[in-house]
């Protein structure tokens, strides 16, 4: 069994029912737990801070740009933890309760015997103190007001009726608690987004952890986990959450070709590394992951917007394997599992877990 059979049969997480209601209903056997921030800066205002005029800003510092990072470790943890990257406009809230109330990714994957580490990525979340302002073009700055229904479409979440009414696919919970608790899920930056910057801390943060760790990465935060590995050696796998929405990384001497999208700025992306930089996305096993209603040219926008970025990870894979890599993609129709969004780690299908889908393995 090769490493990347090895990290299949610990971290896929759909596809036979393992974590049944009464196992669920077990108490969580927690042997440590804790949060601290990682990385930051900051910047000082000039002068001389006097303790009569405490309230002035001369010679007082601003701190921003960290992560801000909430773990737990179960009784007999596993070697290597696994740390949870979120994509954007999100948090950590990604791998918490789904919005029907069960459990998460985070809890799920204790039960498992993993460590797990959540993080939120600089300037987002319970780490938003930013050392720069938020400028117009600030990604999501406006977000997510008089935006629902666009975020519900581009995330596959599902459709709208003739009534405008939220019609959810297969697999996420419907209802309008439900609707309602997945809108409120995101989130808004208080500083430019610099996906180098939280590639930077997040490397930072496995270079922390003593085995180093594998990183499970959602939507943007693909392009994030990309980035790590080109920043610390301590990256030891990554399972990958439909990355896109920011670059794919290639080397910059085979860039891909783009498949456009209806609404052009919404096309997949590719960024070029030198070859030497790319070669150590070759050195660990990759595991990509994509829901169902994914097709370049459909109607529906965000059924479009996923096609493309699904051809530029085919063409991302097809580039780590044929420099001797070991990265493999998962399109989940293709393996009968069906109904699955964007957001399938919040969805009813999310507490199954892998054993046999190594016999299906490429």
């Amino acid at each position: 069994m090769n490493k990347l059979q090895n990290l299949l049969a610990a971290l896929t997480v759909i596809t036979l029912p393992l974590l049944c209601a009464a196992v669920q209903a077990k108490p969580l056997n927690i042997a440590e737990q804790g949060s601290f921030t990682v990385g930051g800066s900051y910047v000082e205002h000039p002068g001389t801070f006097v303790p009569e005029n405490f309230i002035a800003p001369d010679g007082q510092r601003a701190y921003g740009d960290y992560a801000y990072v909430e773990y737990q470790k179960p009784v007999g943890a596993k070697k290597l933890p696994l740390v949870f990257q979120h994509g954007g406009a999100q948090s950590k809230r990604t791998w918490e309760s789904t919005p029907d109330g069960r459990e998460g990714f985070n809890t799920l994957f204790l039960r498992a015997g993993y460590a797990v580490y959540l993080l939120d990525q600089p300037r987002s979340g319970e780490s938003n103190l930013s050392t720069l302002p938020v400028t117009p073009d600030t990604p999501w700055i406006s977000n997510p007001m008089y935006g629902d229904k666009t975020l519900y479409i581009l995330s596959r979440i599902g459709h709208y009726d003739s009534k405008g009414r939220p019609v959810p696919n297969a697999q996420f919970p419907a209802g309008e608690k439900n609707y309602q608790a997945f809108q409120q899920s995101w989130t808004v930056g208080s500083g430019p987004l610099d996906n180098d910057l939280n590639a930077s801390v997040l490397a930072q943060l496995a270079d922390e952890l003593p085995d180093g760790a594998i990183l499970v990465t959602h939507s943007m935060g693909g392009t994030i986990g990309w980035r790590a590995v080109l920043r610390s050696d301590k990256v030891k796998a990554i399972i990958a959450y439909e990355p896109g929405g920011t670059p794919f990384i290639f080397p910059d001497s085979e860039m891909p070709k783009v498949t456009e999208a209806r609404f052009k700025a919404l096309s997949a992306s590719a960024l070029g590394v030198p070859l030497a930089d790319f070669l150590k996305l070759t050195k660990i096993p990759l595991v990509l992951y994509y829901g169902d209603y994914i097709k370049a040219g459909s109607d529906n926008v965000g059924e479009d917007k996923w096609g493309t970025e699904l051809a530029m990870a085919r063409q991302f894979v097809d580039t780590v394997n044929r420099h001797g890599g070991d990265a493999t993609l998962v399109h989940l129709p293709e393996r009968g599992i069906r109904g699955n969004s964007h957001f399938l780690m919040q969805e009813k299908n999310n507490g199954y877990h892998s054993q046999p889908i190594l016999a299906k393995a490429p």
